[in-house]
């Protein structure tokens, strides 16, 4: 779990600091205790209630089925970044271990679908929205953009693994003598990871809020879309954004340390590794979160859900003995 790297020095109070890590540390196993079989289960509908008939499957529900599949992800390593010897700082995870890099590039790859999930959800929404008609937001060309979108996010969370180990085995690879310091994989991350789909969902809500005042001849004729939509739309980005903003705001921060150079006292280590684990908590609550949003605002989920249950239990009743021993035998 968590904990304060405080030893007292400098006449510093360490309990304000013990009781910000058992608070942490609390939350933290809330989540996990709470959130997580949440988001588990709620995402794994989500993508079964969607995928079991994909011929009903709109725009939308590709892009938030490829957030469930990120959210499942998160679930998957939550355990591990959280309650983890990483979390407290150990040795044992530190930048030079193929392990703590492994779940890093995951945690990253898991965010870049996430954000650009919802920022790519809002530009399509605008472009179904001003041009009804067009082919550009098809359920067709949506899943591909998803294919890209995991594919992108996967070259970047190279990069990532790439200053890593170079920030690893830098003393024996000339090659990577330049890329010594892993604060440049944080830049990376922060520019590619939320400020470019950061400004794409900020300039497709102004775009949506733009054509919802004006009533064109294509609007009148393919009519209005439903309301509810557009309030999943705005509830999803804004969470989104709002829990992996303190995320990518601690990425800045340790950037701008390291730029400066000097070397932090204990007393804001301890303060840093906390508010660290607080901003990816954060983070990792939105695969839990985003989910409900779906379940309780987007009107066909229920009737989805219904269904899929429905398929199961035909499906279960054609396998069941009862009716296979009922079958007549013919000589």
């Amino acid at each position: 779990m968590w904990s304060c790297p405080l030893n007292g020095t400098d006449g510093e109070d360490p309990l304000p600091c013990l009781h910000v890590q058992r608070a942490l540390s609390a939350l933290s196993l809330l989540y996990l205790l709470g959130g997580v079989p949440l988001g588990l289960g709620y995402n794994a509908l989500l993508l079964l209630a969607n995928l079991h008939d994909p011929g009903s499957m709109t725009m939308p529900d590709v892009y938030f089925a490829n957030m469930a599949a990120a959210g499942l992800l998160l679930c998957a390593l939550a355990p591990a970044h959280l309650l983890g010897p990483g979390a407290a700082g150990g040795a044992a995870w530190d930048l030079g271990s193929e392990v703590h890099v492994s779940l890093l590039v995951l945690f990253n790859v898991a965010a870049l679908v996430t954000l650009y999930s919802t920022a790519l959800l809002g530009l399509d929404c605008y472009i179904e929205r001003a041009l009804p008609r067009t082919y550009m937001s098809s359920v067709y060309n949506t899943r591909h953009v998803c294919g890209f979108v995991w594919g992108g996010a996967l070259l970047a969370g190279f990069s990532s693994l790439l200053f890593h180990i170079c920030s690893h085995v830098a003393a024996r690879l000339v090659e990577c003598s330049r890329m010594r310091d892993a604060a440049a994989a944080d830049a990376i991350m922060l520019l590619v990871g939320y400020l470019v789909p950061g400004l794409a969902a900020l300039y497709a809500l102004a775009l949506l809020v733009r054509v919802r005042k004006e009533d064109t001849p294509l609007d009148r004729d393919a009519g209005r879309p439903d309301p509810s939509a557009h309030r999943l739309l705005v509830a999803t980005t804004c969470t989104q954004f709002g829990l992996w903003t303190p995320h990518y705001l601690m990425l800045l921060g340790r950037t701008v340390l390291a730029a400066r150079g000097k070397p932090l006292a204990g007393q804001h280590v301890g303060t840093l590794l906390l508010a660290k684990g607080l901003c990816r908590l954060l983070a990792f609550t939105s695969s839990a979160v985003v989910p409900l949003l779906y379940r309780h605002i987007d009107r066909n989920f229920p009737g989805k859900l219904r269904r899929l249950v429905k398929k199961l239990r035909r499906g279960h009743q054609n396998c069941s003995p009862d009716q296979a021993g009922a079958q007549p035998v013919t000589a």
